[in-house]
């Protein structure tokens, strides 16, 4: 029998919106529709709602620096605004940073003080409203419901810190779409694969995640799509960043919401929610790989990744045979392909790797991705008693990591975890890659892309190494002829020369 105080999530419910703008929640009320779903999915009634004691809130995508400047309507504290529309005022209020990884992350952490005794109920909701939002907002249309005044959050949960160093944005590497196709590009090379066919392998990658999300009602994108149809460039799959086409690019303007309620086995008990509620969580990490992709010695692995798996699947005392469903963190298709080899999955494990269809087609809402994953996992391992499932979560470029393992089996003995200090020691202590601002001299390319604008190629981006060792980033001429090379020929080993342009910190590579 598990002990009182292990640590359980009891509720999950989600919701995807696809209604006119003038039908569309707020997101308060998109945080609330989920919430009171989740409190439900528990069995306690009323009685879930009353013991709420905290409510953690994802951060949405208007919360990025992207948006500065502008006079968005949005509450202050989304926590506090949800705990009231609860019933629940006096609640704890806790709000999250920018991270792919935050909602497994609280999960994590509740679970930790949960454990302690310091958390009795939670609520952790999260919404994406960019799709309907965008709309209302350029049509000036009266979103003065969005906009609640308050103070600011009690607890900030996260890292604050930029996905990008200066050199890396100055080259464009602050949009995902750029930074992925990067690390795509070293994969390919590493795998020694030619263009033509990484670009298949890719294709017959995500083609099963499209087969899920045909088959999921809460899919924004709910169309099976073939390997080649994914893989090959069209009209209306138009190239975004070299190899990466549309349909490989997670989804961010969706409407979408989904919610957790988290407890004790103690605390269940005395609300009365039923057993066949209670999922257990086996096991869990969290890591960050070196901040920036540039320091990193490869840039097609992921030693956080491999550490968090060889936590957590320890914690849980399972291999990656023992379980039955996986959702790997999907944003884009190299993100798969590194947590595939890092955790020692094959890309076509007949289990498959998605239980949602994955951001780019059932919804890349923001930060709040694995929320609804985790949703759907609750629902998985209620179904098959004594099933394992594996969630996976990823924030910036590959960069901050969030494992979790569930399973409707009870956790035997003391729930405990590592503390999650002693992996990231590990990590910290890794080489790291010296970067040169201002690069000068002959150079060979590590990796490169080719960025895609709705006419057609913009520019180069090229990470690469001088003949000292050190790295260094640069954009290439926007010669048509050089990007049209760059996407045809495999670039990558190939030599030039670099120099700083004199804007700021942007260089320049030329090819020999």
């Amino acid at each position: 029998m598990p002990l009182d105080s292990t640590p359980i999530l009891v509720g999950g419910g989600q919701r995807t919106w696809k209604v006119p703008p003038a039908e569309m929640p707020t997101w308060v009320e998109m945080l609330e529709a989920t919430a009171r779903l989740a409190l439900t999915d528990t069995g306690a009634g009323g009685a879930a709602r009353s013991a709420i004691d905290t409510v953690a809130v994802v951060s949405s995508t208007i919360e990025e620096s992207f948006f500065d400047g502008m006079d968005l309507p949005k509450p202050a504290n989304p926590p506090r605004a949800l705990a009231r529309a609860l019933g629940a005022p006096a609640a704890r209020d806790i709000y999250t940073l920018t991270g792919g990884n935050t909602p497994q992350m609280v999960v994590n952490r509740l679970a930790e003080e949960i454990a302690r005794g310091d958390v009795g109920l939670a609520v952790i909701s999260g919404a994406e409203f960019l799709h309907n939002f965008w709309e209302l907002h350029r049509a000036e249309a009266d979103m003065s419901a969005w906009r609640i005044d308050d103070d600011p959050p009690t607890e900030l949960w996260g890292d604050s810190k930029p996905g990008s160093s200066p050199v890396e944005a100055a080259h464009e590497m602050s949009r995902p779409a750029n930074t992925y196709a990067l690390i795509e590009q070293a994969i390919r090379h590493a795998r020694g694969e030619s263009v033509a066919d990484h670009q298949m392998t890719i294709g017959k990658l995500m083609s099963p995640f499209t087969r899920v999300a045909a088959g999921n009602d809460h899919a924004w994108f709910p169309v099976e799509r073939s390997p080649e149809e994914i893989a090959m460039e069209t009209a209306q799959n138009r190239m975004v960043g070299f190899p990466y086409t549309k349909y490989m690019n997670s989804i961010m303007r969706v409407d979408m919401s989904a919610s957790l309620v988290m407890t004790s086995v103690g605390k269940a008990r005395e609300l009365g929610i039923p057993e066949d509620r209670w999922v257990y969580l086996h096991g869990c990490a969290d890591a960050k790989d070196h901040w920036y992709l540039t320091e990193r010695p490869e840039l097609h692995r992921s030693p956080a990744i491999r550490g968090c798996w060889a936590r957590a699947s320890t914690m849980a005392n399972i291999k990656t045979g023992d379980l039955d469903f996986i959702d790997l963190y999907s944003c884009f298709p190299s993100a798969i392909e590194i947590a595939c080899n890092e955790i020692g999955l094959g890309e076509d494990d007949p289990r498959g790797l998605t239980v949602t269809g994955g951001l780019p087609y059932f919804g890349g809402p923001g930060n709040n991705y694995v929320t609804h994953s985790i949703v759907t996992m609750m629902d998985k391992v209620r179904g098959k008693p004594g099933s394992f499932g594996l969630c996976t979560a990823n924030g910036w470029f590959i960069t901050k990591h969030a494992f979790g393992i569930y399973s409707a089996k009870p956790f035997e003995g003391p729930w405990v975890r590592e503390a999650p200090g002693q992996l990231q020691a590990e990590l910290d202590a890794g080489a790291k890659v010296e970067v040169a601002e201002r690069p000068e001299g002959r150079g060979t390319v590590e990796t490169c892309t080719v960025v895609h604008g709705r006419k057609g190629p913009m520019f180069g981006i090229v990470i690469g190494r001088l003949e000292d060792g050190r790295r260094f980033v640069a954009n290439t001429d926007t010669e048509p002829a050089t990007l049209d090379a760059l996407c045809a020929d495999d670039a990558i080993g190939r030599a030039g020369t670099v120099k700083p342009t004199g804007e700021g910190l942007k260089n320049a590579f030329t090819f020999d």
